[in-house]
């Protein structure tokens, strides 16, 4: 008599994965989180290292090159250190783009979700909200709002998010009705769960990975957005510092002072550029079609 025993098989890790694999075998996108997660942790850490904070104000160090003494990254027309200042900025740039990343997509996933499940007239009312906020050209709505509302750090997070959910919106509301007639939902509605039940709990984790796609790349958008809107003088005011105004206190010094741009302009490029290698590599990973290659 054979006897039969159970080969145990044992769970895959999430570091296993073919999603993790794919995404770290991509040099890339490997290479924009190094970057993120070293600009992040020296933005955190970094002014806590350095020997003047970025208020601290010397008029005999004004306009001094970068490795001048204690001044790493030199200092700008008031003698303030621009390295102190470029992390501090750095801080206040990444928080707003993560945080306008996180609205941004919340609230364009709710509508998403929402359109492309409901379908009818309430998809039509919704999308053709979303076509009308796309309507207008992203940078006129985002100045007009900046002007007439404080431009804080928490305001100007949420300007930035209520200009940014409707390509969220649209990229969930197709993946939505793509899986709304998928097994699972059929099944969802035989038990007799609710709308809301199967739109949050069952199709909304199925179409995660465009989301994260989607969200990542917002990230670099708000960055960009704000040192944009920065720059132009309507985003984060002096004496606070972010890349943007850092720019704008500079394109005076363009000839004399070249530095006081390059640096925070040099910032902006790699934050960037970074999070859309991550979306790039993120994208690729997630793809299905992936999976029989």
């Amino acid at each position: 008599m054979t006897t039969l025993t159970a080969t145990h098989i044992p769970p895959t890790r999430w570091w296993q994965s073919r999603v993790v694999r794919r995404f770290f075998g991509n040099k890339l996108a490997l290479l924009g989180l190094m970057m993120i997660t070293l600009l992040t942790f020296a933005c955190v850490v970094g002014p806590y290292l350095l020997p003047n904070d970025s208020l601290y104000v010397d008029l005999r160090a004004r306009f001094s090159p970068p490795f001048t003494g204690n001044y790493y990254l030199g200092t700008d027309p008031l003698g303030r250190d621009i390295a102190a200042r470029l992390l501090m900025a750095g801080r206040i740039s990444l928080m707003v783009g993560f945080f306008a990343m996180l609205l941004a997509t919340l609230l364009g996933a709710v509508i998403g979700v929402i359109a492309g499940y409901s379908g009818g007239w309430l998809n039509a009312l919704l999308m053709r909200t979303v076509d009308g906020f796309l309507s207008f050209p992203t940078i006129f709505l985002l100045l007009a709002l900046a002007v007439a509302l404080k431009p804080s750090p928490i305001m100007i997070t949420i300007i930035i998010a209520l200009t940014g959910w409707m390509e969220v919106a649209r990229i969930v509301e197709a993946e939505v009705r793509s899986l709304k007639e998928r097994e699972f939902v059929l099944a969802g509605r035989m038990l007799g769960l609710g709308q809301a039940h199967i739109m949050f709990r069952e199709i909304l984790p199925n179409a995660m990975g465009p989301i994260i796609v989607a969200a990542t790349l917002t990230v670099a958008r708000a960055i960009l957005l704000e040192a944009y809107i920065s720059f132009l003088g309507y985003g984060i005011q002096p004496p606070l510092p972010s890349w943007g105004n850092m720019l704008n206190g500079a394109q005076q010094y363009l000839g004399s002072a070249p530095w006081l741009a390059i640096i925070p302009g040099a910032a902006i490029t790699i934050a960037v550029t970074s999070f859309n290698f991550i979306g790039d590599g993120l994208r690729d990973a997630l793809d299905v079609r992936n999976d029989n290659l």
